[in-house]
């Protein structure tokens, strides 16, 4: 089915991101539909297992009065789902669409699904960053190890009593860790090439990063290099203090291209429990586990926490295609956003996911500005950046161009008031 050719803009994935720049394409009276692969709105939160919590407090993530009831997976599905009721955007989202094809041609994009051809004069690309997740290939022969990724493992009482292996050096292994402590495994092996920061405390996961502080660096001005040697004076004491300095990572944290992933308490307290091994899983037999090192792991259980791929191929671009990871991709955009790869392109999700800022927040000042571009104001231009566009900085990089709406110096005493005298107890407003 040809559904014409009248369409504003078509909106691919329905995730929180993708349900945000509906709202603000409304808002500008742009037609548009958002097209979900899935029989209801989600994204990937939809699919990720009911003990997946975010890592803000709730009040970081929610804007305005779309309520936020709790911090793990089922609240933030809630959420989404509320900001499609509270805007009345269902009229304009397909569901059970997922697209085949992309491509531009003469002057439209044409989007395909299974049964339409949808057309449009932009596309906004927010299927996330996080859609494929990454299993390494091993020899597996015999093998009695039960495996799951951590998108996988809907379950968690399974590492009950049980020889547990966890596999990876970033947040999805550090998540993994936790639950075999909250769940009692027997025992526990860690298996990394290498670890990512994260800020080790004692607080539960979604407590463990304050994004207002670091607001409040950005709005007093504070240089990149002043906040980076603040932090790495407070992680470095934090490693010190767990009792975790063999887990440093090598180099120091640098805010324009990590990541500052918040600590997991009970990993901490039980660091000194776990049996840890630098290399890779090369094979599984019956229930050993053999490493590069030459090393052999008895276990019952291997938890990937190897994290996810970016799957961009319906766009049939090779360079994003190719890309390895979300940095990469963010880094062929104008403006962090505007793809330079093709006409009319944006990219969401890979300016934002693995940034120092709450989703939503960024989703929305992004969408909000996507919409000004569209209708008239020249707002993503500037040239593609090998850096994270952090929290408020992402604020900063879009007002100089988008006067639409952010109002010559105004704009500067808004955001500085919100840095510093918003009660942190209440919600950002919606921008």
């Amino acid at each position: 089915m040809d559904t014409g050719s009248d369409l504003d803009l078509v909106i691919v994935g329905g995730g929180i991101g993708g349900v945000i720049c509906l709202k603000y394409a409304k808002d500008a009276g742009l037609k548009t539909l958002l097209l979900e692969r899935r029989e209801r709105i989600g994204g990937l939160w939809r699919d990720l297992p009911s003990w997946q919590d975010i890592q803000f407090r709730k009040e970081d993530w929610t804007l305005g009065d779309v309520p936020l009831s709790e911090e793990r997976q089922p609240g933030i599905l809630r959420n989404i789902e509320a900001w499609v009721e509270r805007f009345d955007l269902a009229p304009q989202i397909v569901l059970n669409a997922p697209v085949t094809r992309a491509q531009f041609h003469e002057d439209n994009w044409h989007v395909t699904t299974e049964s339409a051809l949808y057309r449009s004069k932009w596309l906004i690309v927010a299927t996330g960053g996080h859609n494929r997740p990454v299993v390494p290939q091993i020899n597996r022969n015999d093998s009695a190890i039960a495996e799951y990724h951590s998108f996988e493992l809907r379950n968690p009482d399974e590492l009950r009593g049980k020889r547990v292996t966890v596999v990876g050096g970033g947040a999805s292994a550090y998540d993994l860790l936790d639950l075999c402590f909250t769940y009692q495994a027997s025992s526990i092996a860690w298996i990394y090439r290498s670890t990512k920061w994260m800020r080790p405390t004692r607080q539960v996961k979604y407590l463990g990063t304050d994004v207002r502080l670091l607001a409040k660096y950005q709005m007093l001005g504070l240089s990149t290099s002043t906040i980076n040697r603040r932090i790495n004076e407070d992680l470095r004491a934090r490693y010190k203090k767990a009792g975790i300095t063999e887990i440093m990572p090598e180099g120091d944290f640098d805010i324009r291209h990590d990541q500052l992933i918040p600590g997991r308490p009970r990993m901490i307290q039980g660091f000194r429990s776990i049996e840890r091994h630098r290399g890779e899983v090369l094979s599984a037999q019956g229930k050993t586990i053999r490493l590069s090192n030459g090393e052999e792991i008895e276990t019952d259980l291997l938890l990937w926490g190897t994290g996810y791929a970016t799957e961009l191929g319906f766009l049939g671009l090779d360079s994003l295609t190719k890309a390895r990871g979300l940095n990469e991709i963010s880094a062929r955009c104008y403006s962090v956003f505007r793809s330079i790869d093709a006409p009319s392109l944006f990219l969401l999700a890979p300016g934002v996911l693995e940034t120092n800022t709450s989703t939503p927040w960024a989703y929305a000042h992004v969408a909000r500005s996507i919409m000004s571009h569209i209708t008239g104001t020249t707002v993503f231009v500037d040239p593609p950046v090998q850096a994270l566009t952090n929290h408020y900085d992402l604020v900063k990089m879009l007002a100089p161009h988008d006067r639409q709406n952010y109002r010559f110096g105004l704009w500067y005493l808004k955001y500085l008031w919100l840095a510093m005298v918003h009660p942190k107890a209440q919600p950002m407003p919606i921008p």
